[in-house]
């Protein structure tokens, strides 16, 4: 029987491994382990692209200019797949959004326990193809006219991508920043709320330049970008080192389990992880929280523009007639809310899963959870007021805990279930928010719709909507509450840890360079990785600023 290699050396054909493969991965003495913030930044800064997609709805659905109304109004969706004739609506192209998201959480749930065994880079070169090139694909398919085509492209082959590309360097960094695991999550997770401040103003420019000549630059746009970010995520995967079995921060201590109950120096296997009520627990907690986050992101501009209207172009009254000039004020001003939360969004990420380094991650979650409820139901009352101001901040407050519950769990999830598979297990837990990208939007909508064929005012429709999703947040507070330590049965034994690890092909116990390695210093390669990470995010971070300077 093949003896397992250990850390450092390998294995197949000619006596090295495959260059993609994890065991081609582990870390040198030279390297650092700040090097892979920016190889994870730079991908999901890509994948977070997701959140910017709304720039293409309304050109998407003004590719024809020859089609007739008359004729289009009455087909249907199924009809709309294949047509070549009619003009897409923006309520048929907006599903491209629930497709990726949906197939985010399937894909990580399907393939997290292969990512694991795979390694990082391998995961992160097929995520940069799915992603990358699914939205090359869409872009042949606006090209063609063929919705059913963009779907599959953008939605299926774009979603995988999300899927690898999401946990791929969380589970990456949670092994690397032991001692902060929360900081570690929230700088990678930054990044996918950010995507859209650096994509959606370049899908923008880009349209722009490609329409000149006539039509609406779509096509063009997705495949050009599609091309960019395989060759950005490709990059990034090539930086992604793991540390060796036993590896830790010099001088870094583990604080003892008597001090730290919530979190473990064991593992539980995945087969078992998902089946604990500790899962499900957390699972309810980010379902819940991302619900009630999505559903003011997906409404959050018309949403002011009900509830405030006129009050945005300096008038005294919400309901008031607008002359053009003033639509168009309020419209700018809705505009900056989407970059303010664009910005709260990401920052939000880093801050609240950096705090849950100090604080706890339950604790942390109770935070969202109580601040949560207050605010929500506080929404109702700068409306009624006519506080635009407090609204809008209120507004900031719900974005930046809806992001920072995304790069919180992580960090939940390895305190509970320890690092051996905390990327699959955070995979399968990720079927949360696809639930949760589903039915958030589809309640504030739908409770919308029912208000206004009700009566009731524009600018009293959200105080339901509002109010239930304070209740969800009381769910789950509950949830949290609940959550406790895993048994001691669930963990897994000397025995299966061994055998895991040598699927990784990991030494069995700890590999022989685990002190020496990841020793290195930052130096001038780490301000480069750093700086072409950094310097499109704060492009991205100014172009946001600009949009909310509309709201002042």
């Amino acid at each position: 029987m093949a003896s397992v290699p250990a850390a450092g050396e390998t294995t197949g054909r000619g006596g090295s491994a495959g260059f993609l493969a994890r065991e081609s991965t582990i870390a040198g003495p030279n390297y650092n382990r700040w090097w892979v913030v920016p190889a994870a930044l730079a991908i999901h800064l890509c994948i977070g692209m997701a959140y910017g997609f709304s720039v293409f709805w309304l050109p998407m659905s003004k590719l024809l200019t020859e089609a007739d109304p008359a004729m289009c109004s009455s087909l249907s969706f199924m009809g709309a797949l294949t047509t070549t004739s009619c003009n897409w609506t923006v309520p048929q192209v907006t599903h491209i959004f629930e497709t990726f998201i949906a197939m985010l959480g399937i894909s990580a749930a399907l393939w997290g326990g292969w990512l694991e065994h795979a390694g990082p880079r391998k995961a992160g070169v097929i995520a940069a193809i799915c992603w990358g090139g699914g939205l090359v694909v869409g872009g042949i398919g606006v090209s063609m006219h063929q919705l059913w085509l963009v779907y599959l492209g953008c939605g299926v082959l774009g979603g995988v991508g999300q899927g690898l590309g999401y946990i791929t360097p969380v589970s990456t960094l949670i092994k690397w920043f032991p001692d902060r695991r929360g900081m570690a999550t929230g700088f990678a997770i930054m990044g996918y709320g950010g995507g859209a401040m650096v994509g959606a103003p370049l899908a923008v420019a880009l349209m722009k330049h490609f329409s000149a000549g006539g039509g609406q630059g779509v096509a063009s746009t997705l495949m050009v970008m599609g091309v960019l970010y395989v060759i950005i995520m490709a990059l990034g995967a090539m930086g992604f080192r793991v540390a060796p079995t036993g590896w830790k921060p010099a001088g870094w201590v583990p604080k003892a389990s008597n001090d730290s109950a919530m979190i473990t120096k064991r593992h539980v296997h995945l087969n078992r992880a998902w089946k604990t009520p500790q899962f499900w627990l957390v699972w309810g907690v980010l379902f819940l929280n991302v619900t009630a986050g999505i559903a003011v992101i997906s409404m959050a501009s018309p949403m002011l523009q009900d509830v405030f209207g006129g009050k945005l172009a300096g008038l005294t009254e919400a309901a008031a007639d607008l002359t053009p000039a003033q639509k168009a004020a309020v419209v700018a001003a809705a505009a900056g809310l989407v970059g303010l939360i664009s910005l709260f969004n990401s920052l939000g990420r880093l801050f609240w899963a950096s705090l849950s380094d100090k604080i706890g991650r339950k604790n942390t979650y109770f935070t969202f959870f109580i601040l949560g409820i207050i605010v929500y139901c506080l929404l109702p009352t700068w409306g009624h007021l006519g506080m635009a101001g407090l609204f809008v901040i209120s507004i900031c407050v719900i974005l930046s805990m809806y992001g920072g519950g995304f790069a919180t769990v992580p960090a939940y999830l390895a305190d509970l279930f320890g690092t051996q598979m905390v990327g699959a297990i955070h995979g399968r837990l990720l079927t949360a928010w696809s639930a949760a990208g589903i039915f958030g939007p589809f309640l504030i909508a739908a409770i919308r719709q029912a208000q206004l064929d009700a009566g009731v005012a524009k600018t009293l429709v959200y105080d339901r909507t509002l109010y239930i999703m304070a209740g969800l947040l009381f769910v789950g507070l509950i949830c949290n509450l609940l959550v406790r330590p895993v048994k001691e049965s669930v963990f897994m034994t000397e025995d299966e840890l061994a055998r895991e690890r040598s699927l990784q092909h990991e030494a069995t116990g700890s590999s022989g360079n685990a002190e020496t390695a990841a020793r290195g210093d930052f130096g001038v390669a780490g301000v480069i990785f750093w700086l072409a990470v950094g310097v499109p995010f704060l492009i991205g971070l100014y172009i946001a600023l600009a949009k909310a300077a509309a709201l002042f």
